[in-house]
């Protein structure tokens, strides 16, 4: 856990922000307007975990990350509306080997550190984060995700009948 949090953030939405910080996603995929749009540089940041995330896009990568062994909390376990770590920026990339590059350019991560959520706003790009509020509480499609308490077989591995289709970027996995 880390207690020197600095005092820029970045919002991603759930469980991108997770990944980030737990699951070795050592890109977040952004477009090149948007990295300077939100003044984007290199340096350590804090991951926010933003208020919003969509059960499609939930589902997806839950999926996709489980072909390589990356297992995500279920959705209503995810904190939302929250700081949950930090991360080093160490590059702007338009090109990477990392299987977790899909855009047009990326951010490369390395070195994150968690943290206990603490409660706060998300804005686009860079931001300035100030405790303050709640954390987000879970939709009911997060509380229903499988089964009440993750089914009959909660502590299996989440499985599909059908690939989901890719709710955003670039259509390729």
């Amino acid at each position: 856990m880390t207690t020197d949090i600095p005092p820029l953030a970045l919002s991603v939405r759930q469980p991108s922000a997770w990944a980030i910080i737990h699951g070795g996603k050592d890109v977040e995929n952004r477009s090149l307007g948007s990295i300077r749009a939100g003044r984007m540089t290199p340096g350590r940041i804090a991951i926010h975990a933003a208020i919003g995330m969509k059960q499609a896009e939930y589902d997806y990568l839950v999926w996709r990350w489980a072909r390589d062994s990356v297992r995500v909390p279920r959705p209503d376990a995810l904190p939302r509306r929250a700081i949950i770590g930090t991360v080093e920026v160490v590059e702007i990339v338009t090109a990477s080997d990392s299987p977790w590059f899909g855009g047009e350019a990326g951010l490369l991560l390395q070195d994150p550190v968690p943290c206990a959520p603490i409660p706060a706003g998300g804005e686009l790009g860079y931001f300035e984060w100030a405790e303050g509020g709640a954390l987000a509480e879970p939709l009911p499609w997060m509380r229903d995700w499988g089964g009440a308490e993750g089914g009959l077989f909660g502590d299996l591995p989440v499985q599909f009948e059908d690939a989901p289709v890719k709710p955003f970027g670039r259509k390729k996995d």
